[in-house]
């Protein structure tokens, strides 16, 4: 079966099983869903007049019916999957989505590839940095399966409102922190939660805060902790923590990870890291770069690794001119090792 026949039989099988199931009526159409980081065919389910309804991923589960699966265990799973969203959806007012004075308390921050969401950020107010970009989120509340519903801000919702990019984003710093509040853990305290710390003293890792090299920067609920990139306070609390400058590996959209900037790590072998974890272990959705930053807690500046690399050497470079226009020259040693 190709992938256009069974978006059609799988869309009426759903539709099908749900309505016989549950007693009412359901609309279920196949769409193109255009996210960031991805776009994917879905299967919108929404019961009949409903103007809210729920995705299924239908590339997805395409590609589960080519690796084996049952089509009939698929139809099943997938009508089960959409009922229970559906029923767990967030009590929210859908009257005020247009009422910009009580949406702007559920802002929160995203970040992303500005690469990869190039088409994309056509359409969505956002701000650079380095090759990333921010983007803006409505949190409408919690699904009841440990996730949140959102809605991405777009320009066409700016000009429904009457604000700026610029209001947006000061009432996104504003509000963000409290809607998904930051978290920094070494990542030994992120190893004991998750193997014990009986485990992890087997292993010998279980260091002392005070000795800790990497730390974990995310979000309460770890969802699009990335984000925190971008809050106000973020570069000046993780230099708290890291003793001083950083490297931050962006390990996914979800959370970043903070490494001291202490002569024990160099850019290159940062972003090797980096690169073979994107391509081995993160999911191409979740990924955010295969580049690595920096900040300098002394200049405040936030930057391409390579940048803070390049911006050292032509200040060395600086100093060095200085030096001999003053007639300053380094002491050097004769043959016997004595400074001459």
């Amino acid at each position: 079966m190709n992938f256009e026949d069974f978006k059609e039989n799988f869309s009426s099988d759903v539709k099908d099983t749900l309505e016989r199931r549950n007693g009412i009526e359901y609309e279920v159409d196949a769409r193109t869903v255009e996210k960031m980081n991805s776009t994917y065919e879905a299967l919108t389910v929404k019961p009949e007049g409903s103007v809210i309804g729920v995705n299924l991923n239908l590339t997805d589960i395409y590609k589960e019916l080519e690796n084996g699966a049952d089509y009939g265990v698929l139809v099943s799973k997938s009508a089960d999957l959409a009922a229970e969203a559906i029923e767990n959806r967030p009590d929210f007012d859908l009257a005020s989505i247009t009422d910009y004075d009580k949406m702007k308390n559920t802002l929160a921050i995203e970040v992303v590839s500005a690469e990869r969401n190039k088409t994309n950020l056509e359409n969505v107010p956002h701000r650079d940095m380095e090759d990333m970009a921010v983007v803006y989120r409505f949190v409408l509340g919690d699904t009841g399966s440990g996730s949140s519903s959102s809605i991405l801000v777009t320009n066409q919702m700016l000009e429904n409102y009457g604000i700026t990019a610029d209001q947006l984003h000061e009432d996104a710093i504003k509000n963000a922190p409290e809607i998904r509040p930051l978290v920094i853990e070494g990542m030994a305290e992120v190893l004991a939660k998750q193997m014990g710390v009986e485990d992890l003293e087997l292993m010998g890792l279980n260091i002392p805060s005070e000795q800790e090299q990497m730390f974990v920067a995310s979000v309460e609920g770890n969802v699009h902790g990335a984000g925190v990139l971008a809050y106000q306070d973020f570069m000046d609390k993780a230099a708290e923590r890291a003793g001083g400058s950083f490297f931050i590996l962006p390990s996914s959209i979800h959370e970043v990870l903070i490494i001291p900037d202490n002569g024990k790590f160099d850019t290159a072998s940062l972003e090797n890291m980096v690169r073979e974890v994107n391509a081995t272990t993160v999911d191409i959705e979740d990924q955010l770069t295969d580049n690595v930053y920096h900040y300098d807690a002394d200049e405040k500046v936030f930057e391409l690794a390579e940048k803070f690399e390049d911006r050292v050497a032509a200040k060395e470079t600086d100093i060095s001119k200085e030096e001999k226009s003053k007639g300053i020259s380094k002491p050097h040693k004769d043959r016997g090792g004595e400074a001459l």
